[in-house]
């Protein structure tokens, strides 16, 4: 028995969003570099998942659990990903190129401003307040990829107490941080891998 072709008013998936070109990683990635003053991550959240949907929430946790174990600056390492991931090797030279390009040159002017003005009492305590915001950028970023964790094999719960372990191990015991994606991150990736079925 065939099946009937769809009535002519149904509305066919629409494929996911992409970039279109390496021209538009590359702007696009300029563009976050640029809001990116105190970091990038909350930045590049919102722009790659919610606005341009170039992510699903589930493909930036996992892209972004990825570009932090690489070495390198992490927001890089995503951007390498992501252009390579439309456009290969075009695209990730394109993303890691809009990452850097323009802001370097602002950062050496700002790095020139710095040098005259950092004795100023003023701008200490400037470069202090910000300091505090981009700390509550990440932690809500934080808080915003924790609804992801749900759907993880290990179980919400076990995710929560490798985050709390990780916090502890950090800011508490002052480990470095390489030992504790080691250990910790070796763990968690071991356990997941015999969680998930063959």
């Amino acid at each position: 028995m065939q099946s009937s072709p769809p009535a002519s008013g149904a509305v066919a998936p629409s494929a996911p969003a992409q970039p279109q070109s390496p021209r538009d990683l590359f702007v696009s990635f300029t563009w976050l570099a640029l809001q990116g003053f105190g970091g990038v991550l909350a930045i590049v959240q919102r722009e790659m998942v919610e606005k341009k949907k170039w992510l699903t929430p589930d493909q930036f946790l996992e892209d972004w659990a990825v570009a932090q174990v690489m070495p390198g600056p992490n927001v890089i390492n995503l951007a390498l990903m992501i252009g390579d991931r439309y456009f290969g090797l075009r695209g990730a030279l394109a993303a890691v190129a809009g990452m850097l390009t323009i802001p370097l040159g602002v950062i050496l002017a700002l790095a020139v401003l710095y040098a005259h003005y950092a004795g100023n009492p003023q701008v200490a305590a400037a470069l202090r307040g910000m300091g505090a915001v981009s700390g509550g950028l990440i932690a809500a970023t934080g808080i915003k990829l924790l609804p992801q964790l749900r759907k993880h094999p290990l179980g919400f719960a076990v995710c929560l107490g490798f985050v709390a372990l990780v916090f502890v191990a950090i800011t508490v015991l002052k480990i470095p941080l390489g030992w504790v994606l080691l250990v910790l991150g070796g763990v968690a990736c071991v356990w997941t891998w015999r969680k998930i079925p063959a």
